[in-house]
């Protein structure tokens, strides 16, 4: 089986960048990096290169490499505060629904 590089395995995006004109690869894993180009192929492969030499010099320096987004596990828990006030509202109509708040909350954040 043939080993993929570790840039291969980082979550890269293409837009369009009208600011720029022009289309910015970016990579998730590297917020600070970015390839602008006149089409989505060369942005992609312009900021593939761009991970690639930068990974490479982070390596030579013995820095950490950020870990790809595809290889971190996620537990399906997460925290986040909220007003009270909205609390007692999902609360309510959880309760109304006749689900678990988490339930309803999942199906919030899920639906599009």
């Amino acid at each position: 089986m043939k080993r993929t590089q570790v840039n291969d395995r980082y979550t890269y995006r293409v837009t369009w960048s009208p600011e720029d004109e022009e289309h910015a690869g970016v990579c998730i894993e590297f917020p600070s990096l970015s390839w602008l180009a006149d089409s989505p192929e060369a942005a992609l492969a312009g900021i593939r290169h761009v991970v690639a030499e930068t990974v490479r010099e982070m390596e030579e320096n013995g820095e950490p490499i950020p870990a790809a987004l595809a290889e971190k596990h996620f537990s399906g828990e997460f925290r986040v505060r909220i007003p009270s006030q909205v609390h007692r509202a999902l609360a309510i109509k959880a309760a109304e629904e006749g689900v678990s708040m988490n339930r309803l909350v999942s199906a919030k954040l899920t639906a599009q």
